[in-house]
């Protein structure tokens, strides 16, 4: 403020050396006026044949004499006062583009009008506006300027009106134009337009970044109501805000040592609110990279919750076509949070989730029909699935990254979006590998994001000797496994012996056909096979624990029996288990039969209670 207050009074100075220059001085001044510091020596009948405002003043105090009028809060100051006083005394000077805001405000403060003088000050400034300034775009621009320090006087005389409305209508007359040079016909004759030709109509854009945001965002909404094109209104604000958002480095103070300009953020701030509030409804009007450098900078600033919430709409609506990187939101709250913003990713994922689940609902006969593995929808979900995936690669070696955001992030997406889990698989190795001290149960409540039907081949390898993985995982991963090898066999053979393929085998080689198919046409067929699983996980989980009791009791008769006799008992033990499925004496085949009836009702007991 003591700056302003300083240039105000060189001002006044310079003014005052400059009026004693042109004033003429062989009458002497008989009324001196005082303008925001700044003294005037000059005479009272050149001022009152123009201003009305004068004289009243003169007129009011006529008994007293008046010498000395003070003129508070006068438009642009002592610099314009002086035009104005010129223009009392007949000087001639020039009306630009760069002082007919303040000529238009001060003719209007000093009732220069035609009441009092015929071609007063008023109608010269308003005549220049109307004819010269409104027709040029870049003078509108210009004047706009002046008026952020005429407010809200220029608003009243509606300069700041009439010069966006040119504006808007100078850009959407270029763009017909730019449009309309672009038309040409094609080799049959048919009139197109030729998209790769350079479009001249927004050469406004540059020239807009230089105003000020409250009269920008009157300009941008002026040219909505135009018809401008989505993509130049984006062009438009992609511009501005790399302008206003990047000119100081208040944003970012990560050592804390230098001082936040309080003031600069609250602008960067309002900046930032204002731009989001102005983004077309138009998917791809601006990148989506822009859209996330918005949502950091809204994070960083602390924006409004409708702010961030809207940025976090409009990219979820597109989020198949953006990157890693810009998922990768830092965190700007409390040292012991994570390192990146995992609570604003699920947000956006959830969006999309929900966006693509309102878009099946508005078209219920094709829901489960178009949602094929070549339909844009699953395509989008396939590429956000790949997307997520590597996402949580990425946020799982942080050691504050609780598991519960963890599984949040993984479980977002529906479960017909992933066709191959090998990029969960190896997210949550990662996540095992950095947090080493999980408890089991938590091990096995993750472990059980993955689908292991779904791995690769080389991923189930991998998986079937990885140590950090539970056991009943493991065990899941070598049934699948001899799953697939029994499909392998089976394939290799078909063409010879013209055998049908069992049903086991024919659910592993469609399991990414599965997949990719909609969860309505699906459940009949994937609730089926998964009894089937139970059934057979559960013989497995059987046949475990009776070869854990034998393997006990052979290390029983090791520690209690000499060499002999423990030979004599392993041979035994040996003969006993029925690797094959069969026996070779009669005997034994029917406590055989007895045992494997009894394992089949304690299975079918155990897959009920799953159910």
């Amino acid at each position: 403020m003591d700056k302003q207050q300083h240039h105000q009074l060189s001002l006044a100075k310079s003014s005052r050396q400059r009026c004693n220059e042109w004033i003429f001085r062989d009458v002497k001044s008989d009324i001196t006026i005082e303008v925001n510091g700044g003294t005037f020596a000059l005479h009272k009948f050149p001022l009152v044949s123009r201003s009305g405002r004068i004289r009243k003043l003169v007129a009011e105090h006529r008994d007293s004499d008046i010498s000395r009028v003070e003129l508070l809060n006068l438009p642009g100051g002592a610099e314009t006062f002086e035009l104005a006083a010129k223009f009392c005394y007949g000087i001639n000077f020039e009306i630009t583009s760069s002082n007919v805001a303040q000529l238009c405000c001060v003719s209007d403060y000093l009732e220069m009008t035609e009441e009092f003088s015929k071609d007063n000050l008023g109608s010269r400034a308003e005549e220049y506006l109307e004819s010269i300034v409104c027709k040029n775009l870049e003078m509108c621009v210009e004047v706009l300027q002046q008026c952020e320090n005429l407010l809200p006087l220029a608003d009243e005389l509606k300069i700041v009106s009439r010069c966006i409305d040119a504006i808007a209508s100078k850009a959407c007359a270029e763009q017909i134009a730019s449009s309309f040079s672009r038309l040409e016909y094609s080799s049959s004759g048919r009139l197109h337009m030729n998209r790769q030709a350079k479009c001249d109509g927004d050469w406004w854009i540059e020239d807009l970044s230089v105003i000020r945001i409250d009269l920008y965002q009157r300009v941008m909404t002026a040219m909505k109501c135009r018809g401008v094109r989505p993509e130049s209104i984006g062009a438009s604000l992609v511009n501005y805000a790399q302008k206003e958002l990047t000119k100081k480095s208040s944003l970012w103070n990560p050592s804390g040592h230098t001082k936040i300009d309080l003031f600069s953020t609250d602008h960067e701030r309002l900046v930032v609110e204002t731009i989001v509030s102005l983004l077309p409804v138009e998917k791809l009007a601006v990148p989506i990279t822009f859209l996330f450098g918005l949502l950091r900078s809204a994070v960083m600033l602390d924006c409004s919750i409708a702010c961030r919430l809207d940025l976090e709409r409009r990219i979820g609506s597109q989020l198949d076509i953006a990157t890693l990187d810009d998922l990768l939101i830092p965190s700007f709250r409390h040292a012991g949070d994570t390192l990146f913003d995992v609570d604003t990713v699920q947000r956006i994922l959830v969006n999309f989730s929900q966006q693509d689940d309102s878009e099946d609902d508005m078209d219920d006969a094709s829901v489960f029909e178009s949602d094929s593995p070549h339909s844009p929808s699953q395509g989008a979900l396939f590429k956000v699935s790949k997307l997520v995936d590597n996402y949580l690669a990425e946020i799982a070696p942080d050691a504050n990254l609780k598991l519960a955001k963890f599984m949040a992030i993984a479980e977002t997406l529906p479960t017909h979006a992933r066709t191959i889990h090998d990029g969960l698989y190896r997210a949550i190795d990662i996540y095992l590998k950095a947090h080493q001290g999980l408890p089991d149960a938590d091990k096995k409540k993750l472990c059980k994001l993955i689908d292991f039907q779904k791995l690769s081949q080389e991923a189930g390898a991998h998986a079937a000797q990885n140590e950090r993985l539970p056991l009943q995982s493991i065990v899941q991963v070598l049934y699948f496994e001899q799953l697939r090898l029994r499909n392998a066999l089976c394939c290799s053979y078909a063409d010879d012996d013209r055998k049908p393929v069992n049903h086991q085998s024919w659910r592993i080689s469609s399991s990414a056909l599965s997949a990719a198919m909609s969860p309505k046409d699906n459940y009949a067929s994937l609730r089926r096979e998964n009894r089937e699983l139970k059934l057979e996980l559960a013989r497995m989980r059987m046949r475990l624990n009776d070869l854990e009791k034998e393997h006990v009791c052979m290390k029983r008769d090791m520690a209690k029996s000499s060499s002999r006799k423990f030979m004599s008992s392993f041979t035994k033990k040996i003969g006993g288990l029925s690797l094959f499925g069969h026996s070779s004496s009669r005997g034994s085949s029917s406590p055989s039969r007895q045992s494997y009836r009894t394992d089949s009702k304690v299975i079918e007991r155990t897959c009920a209670s799953t159910d």
